[in-house]
């Protein structure tokens, strides 16, 4: 169970919405979703035929702030619950549940991470697919720390992102845009092998110095340019070719990868980001239904800045997607 300062239990009065009726073809996730206090219960056992997803949110925004970004991605995961709570339930079967949140104290991001990590750890344990709510993108490092202490086999780290976010930790520390640098010395210190493949990089927001540390460490990665559909035939073989190479998946997707027309509510917009379009979608669902899923999670929503809810649809669209594929499987 988590016994930290940093959890807080989830609240049923968060899954609220539309209700048609409690015939299971007329039910949405507000419905099924159960909520699990992780520091005073243990998830259900999973039955040999089901599989379980545990959402769990990290509120924190301080990784954003010490990345000179703008603060308001802490109340990222509330927002996601809201915007997911009448979807429509297209499994049957399997148990879905709210585990609560890792929040940010005092500033001590370093803390919360690695209560973050103990959460996942606790959360594969389980049986269970973590699926994790930001937040800014510093929930990466306690994300992927966690499931690298849980599996042995090869780690195969998936950014759909505007940035590399392979920064050296400056003078207040981590950040957000420091976490698959940590995992890269992380891996080096362990000798297990780093493989991080990015996608949707922007050259306009990235130092020469990040391009120079991804080819020193073997990172992958694709311009946003490629996110077109005269690109697609090469990027769907790197991605099948990246999958081909690691055992185990972590996705991740920081929203400012998106055109700021789709996601205005971010902790920094691109004007030339990637469309969410078929394109998108037919490479997101290639890792989803690779079988290789290990934890996933969306980052950096930012409701402070979001205009209609815009980038909370988009993000909660993209948790749709995990859930019935991973269900389906």
């Amino acid at each position: 169970m988590m016994k930290s300062a940093y959890y807080k239990a989830p609240v049923r009065e968060n899954w609220q919405g539309r209700v048609d009726g409690n015939d299971p073809s007329l039910l949405r996730w507000h419905q099924v979703i159960q909520t699990v206090d992780l520091s005073t219960e243990v998830l259900p056992a999973l039955a040999p035929s089901q599989k379980g997803i545990v959402l769990m949110g990290f509120a924190s925004d301080e990784g954003v702030r010490r990345n000179k970004g703008r603060a308001g991605a802490s109340q990222g995961p509330l927002v996601l619950r809201r915007s997911c709570a009448s979807f429509p339930v297209h499994f049957e079967g399997h148990l879905f549940i709210d585990g609560g949140d890792v929040v940010c104290l005092d500033k001590d991001l370093s803390s919360a991470q690695q209560a973050l990590a103990a959460a996942v750890k606790l959360i594969i344990a389980a049986g269970y697919l973590p699926l994790l709510l930001g937040g800014g993108h510093e929930i990466t490092y306690g994300h992927a720390r966690g499931i690298y202490d849980s599996y042995e086999e090869e780690i195969g780290l998936i950014n759909f992102d505007a940035h590399f976010d392979l920064r050296a930790p400056g003078t207040e520390g981590a950040s957000s845009g420091t976490g698959f640098w940590q995992l890269a010395e992380d891996c080096k210190q362990t000798e297990r092998p780093y493989h991080y493949l990015a996608l949707g990089i922007q050259q306009n927001s990235n130092t020469r110095r990040l391009f120079d540390t991804a080819d020193a460490l073997g990172v992958m990665h694709l311009p946003g340019e490629y996110f077109h559909v005269l690109k697609r035939e090469a990027l769907l073989r790197n991605i099948h070719l990246f999958l081909d190479n690691v055992e185990k998946v972590y996705l991740t997707t920081c929203l400012d990868v998106f055109s700021a027309a789709f996601a205005p509510g971010v902790s920094a917009t691109a004007y030339n980001g990637i469309q969410p379009d078929a394109l998108f979608l037919e490479c997101y669902r290639e890792i989803l239904y690779s079988g290789k899923l290990a934890g996933v999670d969306i980052a950096e929503l930012n409701p402070s800045y979001d205009f209609d809810n815009r980038t909370a649809k988009l993000a909660a669209s993209l948790l749709f997607e995990v859930v019935g594929a991973y269900f389906q499987q």
